[in-house]
């Protein structure tokens, strides 16, 4: 990249950042919402939020320039193909990630010291600062769930559906707030489903989220320490994120009766950095990694598999736990793939 090429790249990585963090003013304020009510002055846009005028005009300027909202006549609009991917109850609604990559702002100072001392930041340092920033764990998959766990993820595995629709006994393994599981258990009222997280936050929460479905449960527990006997067992964005997934993965393939499957989401990288390069997701994928997922299970003297781990190293993995038999296949997200396992 010359030069000239170089400076520009630069000042576009700092316009997102200001814009992220601009937009997640926007959604702490009510602004997105009241623009997705029609074109505005920024005098009538501060009435409808109930603003002050000179500050929402100063942020109107940054959405027009940043293309975020468009400017005619001195009327703001904010397109409704724009406003799909900030607002509304949808998969393609990515508020949530926006708050959540802010927040981790917040736990910069460990991090760096953390470079220099080694060591982690603890998931507990999170809270507050995804509290402040308005982010809900959780809600960067509800809606992915809810659009596309039955046809999209599990339709990507043959026979997997019919599977589900006959009887089976689920495990989801680092359920969080168990949306994956409330979306499966209303499609598939014949299985069972039981989910286990380490966090008792969010199994309360799980818990809150699946009330009126007989066919779930909820437990707090390692995955390092599991036990039982089932025909599936899912694990979504989560095997990266454990202290010991050598161990969780050979205590999967123990607690998978022999026609079982394990059923993994993760991310959709290579485990080798030049061959991500020109993958217009990964810089993203490595930074949240870092911020995140290897920096958490430092904390816990884990193994920092991190979420940028890749296929070749989860394959790997997966044949050392006794998996003889994966598919690695597309998902509806092209940051994840579908890893079906099999003894």
């Amino acid at each position: 990249m010359e030069e000239k090429d170089f400076a520009a790249h630069l000042t576009a990585t700092m316009t997102g950042s200001a814009l992220t963090m601009l937009i997640g003013v926007g959604h702490r304020t009510g602004l997105f919402e009241a623009a997705a009510r029609g074109p505005a002055t920024s005098d009538e846009l501060a009435e409808r939020a109930g603003l002050h005028e000179r500050y929402v005009r100063e942020w109107l300027g940054a959405m027009v320039t940043g293309g975020i909202f468009t400017l005619e006549a001195g009327r703001y609009t904010f397109p409704p193909e724009h406003a799909k991917f900030l607002l509304g109850e949808t998969a393609a609604n990515l508020m949530p990630s926006l708050l959540t990559l802010s927040a981790f702002t917040g736990i910069l100072p460990d991090l760096e010291r953390s470079f220099a001392e080694g060591g982690g930041v603890p998931r507990s340092a999170y809270g507050p600062h995804l509290e402040t920033l308005g982010a809900k764990t959780g809600d960067s998959w509800k809606h992915v769930y809810r659009e596309h766990l039955v046809d999209g993820f599990f339709g990507a595995v043959p026979g997997l559906k019919e599977r589900l629709t006959a009887g089976a006994r689920v495990l989801d393994l680092g359920c969080g707030t168990g949306n994956a599981i409330a979306v499966a258990a209303r499609a598939f009222p014949a299985s069972r489903f039981t989910g286990v997280d380490i966090n008792a936050g969010v199994v309360e929460q799980a818990r809150e989220t699946s009330k009126d479905l007989p066919n779930v449960e909820f437990a707090v527990g390692d995955a390092a320490e599991l036990a039982g006997e089932y025909d599936v067992i899912t694990a979504f964005d989560a095997i990266h994120d454990q202290d010991r997934p050598d161990v969780v993965l050979r205590r999967i393939r123990g607690a998978l009766r022999e026609d079982g499957l394990f059923f993994m989401v993760d991310t959709n990288f290579s485990s080798d950095v030049a061959k991500n390069v020109g993958n217009p997701l990964a810089a993203l994928c490595y930074s949240i990694s870092l911020m995140y997922c290897t920096t958490t299970s430092l904390a816990e003297g884990g193994a920092a598999l991190g979420a940028m781990w890749g296929t070749e190293t989860a394959r790997d993995m997966l044949a050392d736990a006794g998996f003889r038999h994966v598919d690695v296949l597309d998902s509806p997200r092209p940051q994840n793939c579908v890893y079906a396992c099999r003894p």
